[in-house]
């Protein structure tokens, strides 16, 4: 096992993640206790000594279950970390209740690690409001010993990290990202990781392999990595990304089976960092497998000037990329209900005065309708909206319309292999200028709905009068 220094302890490199144990019947609420115990067991008996559990695991019992399969072994053996649930905003005046709660269910009298949990858009004022008293409530248990490292985990933007960090960074000690080699330049981890390295404070990565996207790959992608090293398993290429990134102390990987724990102890078992030439694969297979789904904005902003809802567009469609990307899930919905009702995707009015500017030429009024749809606010309350039939799933790739002179291939790239990290992905495509929300995706493959509808002309020729375009 492979371990990182953190002030005085020596960390196991990967850390057990109890956030997907194994289960009972597909029940995320049944853990399978002796499953989960057995994959502890292997863990501890092979160098691990990092476990990350949470208040809402599994429905509230991964604290429980952790708790009774650590018992076994003397406490200096293990450090065990877990969060404070604020990305539920009725625990916020709980702090004391919550933390006395946990250190009962994990049978411990202390915290080696504790987090402020899920640091995001739709919490970040309450985090931040003393009258909660959560930040001096937790310093006060780490004056009294009881919470031993105190850091915070985020899912939210750039932009409300840094808030965060300007009120409490001082006394940051750790922070937990999600960090993976797509996620570099599509969730803005990059910039993530810059501005933690700028307060002096240590990374700790969760979803290393993207909750399972990056296991397997295309065909044509595992040939292309399997040429560069024949003998490294492919998700082993997750983790050696993330070997090669400078303040990463400890790898979470949330794992559910014993297969899986013996692959990832197999892969920690040696520090194999990428040279430049793997690095540059890796990320342009990043490049292609967002081009497939997500749509090409550069949050060039020339569309919000023009939309009369006052939208931030470049914001929700890079929210909208990681919602069709991800199938789903928690994030862009976190994010818009920190949005007023009237700036969100269901606002839109389908004028489509924004895509007359749009350099991409990206449908966005139907992106917009469809993004309401995937997040359950279909129909707009608003009538007025113009209705047009959409095109089922047009954000996958086999219903793009392709815009040939957009279509151009994404491989150089610029910088080398350093201190800093990877290189930064050419900036022709993106721009990280805005970043009130998640940062635009900037890949130049696949461009989702793009390109003049059947019978109109294109967005050149649709210019308001008097206005000109600028060069994307």
């Amino acid at each position: 096992m492979i371990y990182r220094k953190f002030q005085d302890l020596n960390l196991s490199a990967l850390g057990m993640g109890a956030m997907r144990l194994p289960v009972v019947d597909g029940d995320d609420a049944k853990i399978d206790e002796a499953a989960a115990a057995a994959m502890v067991d292997y863990a501890m008996s092979h160098g691990v000594n990092y476990y990350d559990t949470a208040w809402g695991y599994h429905s509230g019992n991964s604290e429980l279950v952790m708790g009774r399969a650590l018992a076994k072994y003397p406490r200096e053996q293990f450090y065990l970390a877990t969060k404070f649930p604020g990305y539920d905003l009725s625990n916020m005046g709980k702090v004391k209740e919550i933390f006395e709660r946990q250190l009962e269910k994990c049978g411990v009298s202390y915290f080696d690690f504790y987090l402020f949990h899920n640091v995001c858009e739709m919490n970040i004022d309450a985090y931040l409001d003393p009258k909660y008293g959560i930040y001096d409530y937790l310093i006060a248990q780490k004056k009294a010993g009881r919470i031993r490292h105190l850091g915070f985990s985020a899912h939210g933007s750039y932009e409300v990290m840094k808030r965060f960090l300007e009120a409490y960074g001082r006394d940051m000690e750790f922070c937990q990202i999600q960090l993976n080699y797509l996620d570099w330049s599509f969730q803005d981890a990059k910039a993530k990781v810059e501005l933690l390295g700028q307060y002096g404070i240590p990374v700790w990565v969760m979803e290393p392999l993207r909750g399972g996207k990056l296991a397997s790959l295309a065909e044509e992608d595992e040939k292309a990595l399997k040429a560069l090293r024949p003998e490294e398993e492919i998700p082993a290429w997750a983790f050696r990304f993330l070997q090669s990134i400078p303040g990463v102390v400890v790898t979470l990987s949330g794992m559910s089976t014993m297969e899986q724990m013996e692959a990832n102890i197999r892969t920690f078992a040696e520090d194999k960092p990428l040279n430049e030439e793997e690095m540059s694969a890796l990320l342009a297979i990043a490049d292609k497998m967002v081009g497939r789904i997500a749509l090409p904005c550069t949050a060039c902003r020339y569309c919000v000037s023009h939309c009369p809802q006052g939208l931030d567009i470049p914001s929700l469609l890079a929210l909208y990329n990681e919602h069709c990307f991800t199938g789903g899930g928690f994030i862009a919905p976190m994010a818009l209900q920190a949005v007023p009702e009237d700036k969100r995707p269901s606002a839109c009015i389908g004028c489509r005065s924004c895509e007359a500017v749009c350099p991409q030429q990206i449908r966005i009024s139907e992106a917009m309708a469809d993004f309401s749809k995937k997040l359950g606010a279909w129909p707009p309350a608003d009538q007025n909206r113009q209705a047009r039939p959409l095109r089922p799933g047009f954000c996958k790739k086999e219903d793009v319309r392709w815009n040939a002179s957009n279509a151009e291939s994404s491989t150089a790239r610029a910088g080398t292999i350093s201190t800093t990290g990877p290189p930064s992905r050419p900036r022709s495509g993106r721009t990280t200028s805005s970043r009130s929300s998640l940062t635009a995706t900037g890949t130049t493959a696949g461009k989702g709905i793009c390109g003049p509808r059947p019978g109109e002309r294109t967005a050149a020729s649709t210019l308001r009068p008097g206005t000109t375009r600028a060069a994307p």
